[in-house]
């Protein structure tokens, strides 16, 4: 099997990358990346010589180059997206850009070459926001989107299940939880947390800390992606859940434990405007249907974190230095 996978440089994207490769050394991979600031080729140096690897700088909105990667491809499996909501909220035109229009360029591109499988990595913040009693996520949700960012996955999921109603292309999409683990970039809670107690800073906790999220470790969202493209039922839908809602206050007291830091890390700042209360995610249907469920479970998943980025600070300090915002052309330009 040849896969195309969008995005591939990303904290997602690229620990799929390794997850396929490791389980599947004859299946070949063409990763897709515009190496925008997230993207970074440090996550993938182990397999740059792969001989079944090939890595792409590209813009999923470019029609042409997307016609020729999908001719020559089995599966694509798109995880390409602007995804912080902070940005969405301070400049949300890249996120229709890449999640609306990109998404769009890619179904084309798809249904043009043969009508080529299709898989689509989604959120579970299409959703909305539940209350502390409401019943948790599942595939029958209405969405209701409430930020930039999630309203422009709401419009990419959209698109991807009117492909397949009309005009019949072999589709599934994944709506998933938060993840956390290796190659995590450090503006997201859990690294930059992290990297913040290794480097003795403050770690910025918003509002009262009692919004609350289920967190889901990568390599699990990985197998369960694995388990839909190949088991999963064409038009479905599957959420994947990590089966650990956790409140942000529970996780920063958490990582101070597990850090040996004390409360006195923590600074309270301004909450985001219009931050989603709680999110949960009923994975019964994958479960039922493929045999997925989460493997790692959050304590075991937060101490392997924690320690990759004890191990890798390299990659981390050049990344929270500034010296990155330039470092991805560098190391395209390097290659």
């Amino acid at each position: 099997m040849k896969l195309l996978i969008t995005g591939g440089a990303g904290f997602i994207g690229s620990n799929f990358v390794h997850y396929i490769l490791k389980k599947y050394p004859d299946y070949q991979v063409v990763n897709l990346d515009l190496l925008t600031y997230a993207g970074n080729l440090e996550n993938l140096k182990e397999i740059e010589n792969n001989p079944n690897y090939k890595f792409v700088k590209g813009d999923i909105a470019d029609a042409k180059l997307m016609n020729e990667l999908i001719a020559d491809c089995d599966v694509i499996v798109h995880f390409a997206a602007e995804s912080h909501v902070d940005r969405s909220i301070l400049a949300s035109e890249e996120f229709i850009r890449t999640n609306v229009i990109g998404t769009h360029t890619l179904l084309e591109a798809a249904r043009n070459n043969g009508n080529k499988r299709f898989h689509h990595v989604s959120t579970d913040e299409v959703f909305g926001s539940l209350g502390a009693t409401d019943p948790a996520f599942n595939e029958a949700t209405p969405y209701d989107p409430r930020s930039p960012y999630s309203a422009s996955k709401a419009s990419s999921d959209h698109l991807v299940r009117a492909y397949f109603h009309t005009y019949g292309l072999p589709i599934t999409i994944s709506n998933c939880s938060n993840n956390y683990g290796p190659y995590h970039f450090p503006e997201k809670l859990f690294p930059l947390f992290i990297t913040n107690l290794i480097e003795d800073k403050k770690v910025p906790l918003y509002g009262d800390g009692m919004n609350v999220r289920d967190w889901l470790y990568v390599e699990d969202h990985c197998s369960a992606i694995d388990a839909i493209i190949h088991k999963g039922r064409i038009g479905e839908t599957y959420c994947v859940g990590g089966n650990a809602e956790k409140t942000n206050k529970e996780i920063t007291y958490k990582i101070l434990e597990l850090m040996g830091k004390d409360e006195s890390s923590i600074e309270f700042v301004k909450d985001r405007p219009g931050h989603d209360k709680r999110y949960a995610i009923d994975f019964s249907k994958i479960k039922n249907e493929l045999g997925w469920e989460p493997s790692v479970n959050f304590e075991e998943g937060l101490q392997k974190t924690i320690e990759w980025y004890k191990n890798n600070e390299a990659w981390w300090k050049d990344i929270k230095s500034g010296e990155y915002a330039n470092y991805y052309e560098k190391q395209y330009n390097n290659r």
